[in-house]
């Protein structure tokens, strides 16, 4: 990847920058940043780092993104996964809290000229699964099924908390059919693999 094309949309807000301001002056080192990545990017597993970068230790792949009082060097590899993040700082009682919000750490934001399929995924890992998520809950695409006068199904295996949930027709049809047809215009309809309808069922030995 070229310098050029080395881009992010990546936020700190000016509380955020506050903060780091004053952070990195109690290190007392000249030339101290910060490195912004990504452990385990696109699993379910992703989280957003942050550590300090010792003028010593700055990786010269890394995309430099230089603040008034600060730079901060975002690993080259992560930066996919860390578009739309932002990095915010907000006071309370208590002191205050650095937030890291990155809606495409778990999967990265899709290219023009990704598949159905890619874009089916997507809806299901940035948006769905973290929903069901809070039921113990996981939703993943089996198949894409296209047939003549009925358009394109998307096949759906449901699974942790929604594996025989009686709630699962109803979360389907109601949640993660109407996201995913929202999103995906030229989805027809959505179904779990479990119904009788989906004739493919056959092929599954």
């Amino acid at each position: 990847m070229s310098d050029i094309e080395k881009t992010t949309n990546i936020k700190i807000t000016d509380s955020a920058q506050g903060y780091l301001t004053e952070l990195l002056a109690k290190q007392n080192t000249d030339g101290i940043g910060v490195r912004i990545f990504v452990e385990h990017p696109g699993t379910p597993r992703a989280e957003c780092c942050m550590s300090y970068s010792q003028p010593d230790e700055h990786n010269p792949d890394d995309l430099k993104l230089d603040y008034e009082t600060f730079t901060a060097y975002i690993d080259t590899p992560s930066i996919p996964y860390l578009e739309d993040a932002v990095i915010d700082y907000n006071k309370d009682r208590f002191g205050g809290q650095l937030t890291f919000r990155a809606p495409n750490s778990k999967v990265p934001k899709l290219g023009e000229n990704a598949s159905l399929e890619e874009r089916i995924n997507y809806v299901l890992s940035s948006e769905i699964n973290p929903n069901l998520a809070a039921h113990g809950g996981n939703v993943q695409l089996v198949d894409l099924v296209h047939e003549e006068g009925v358009g394109i199904t998307a096949v759906l295996k449901f699974g942790g908390g929604c594996q025989g949930c009686s709630a699962v027709d109803m979360t389907l049809k109601q949640g993660v059919e109407v996201s995913l047809k929202q999103q995906i215009p030229e989805l027809t309809q959505v179904i779990d693999e479990t119904d009788h309808t989906y004739t493919a069922n056959a092929f599954y030995k």
